[in-house]
């Protein structure tokens, strides 16, 4: 059964996974990709541009947009060295080639958005998303997309 996961990471952060074809999450953590399996859909929501790791700076860059979409390639869960000691675990993805999709725009038509205190639930950092959710974001996503406007 294919599953529909929304991941959030800054824009800076998810531009490094598309470009290296691969995902992370929770600052690097192996339990939350445990549960992504290969064949399973996968969009980031960017509530920022810039990762801030410091509270008073956060908020200053807002974006809050879908910024990646792509499906898990066959694969293990495996760990990167990215020097000083930090070997995050990643899984590797095919990315679509996609446009940005601001959140407001979408945000009406989404049943996640609809929760109570929704915004909450994406702290975790990877959550499951209804496949409607994830049409929804995929149609806004492909249909802004520099090569479907070409065509």
């Amino acid at each position: 059964m294919i599953r529909n996961w929304l991941a959030v990471a800054s824009a800076e952060h998810v531009e490094i996974g598309r470009a290296g074809g691969f995902m992370q999450v929770c600052h690097g953590q192996a339990t939350p990709l445990r549960r992504v399996k290969p064949g399973d859909r996968v969009v980031y929501y960017s509530p920022n541009r810039i990762y801030t790791p410091s509270h008073a700076q956060r908020g200053k860059d807002r974006l809050q947009a879908f910024t990646a979409l792509g499906t898990v390639r066959e694969g293990r869960i495996y760990q990167a060295d990215m020097g000083f000691g930090f070997r995050p675990f990643r899984r590797d993805v095919d990315w679509h080639d996609a446009a940005v999709a601001p959140l407001a725009a979408l945000q009406p038509r989404l049943a996640l958005t609809r929760e109570k205190n929704w915004g909450y639930r994406l702290r975790r950092g990877l959550v499951e998303i209804a496949a409607e959710d994830m049409a929804t974001i995929a149609e806004a996503m492909f249909a802004a997309s520099p090569a479907r406007l070409a065509a």
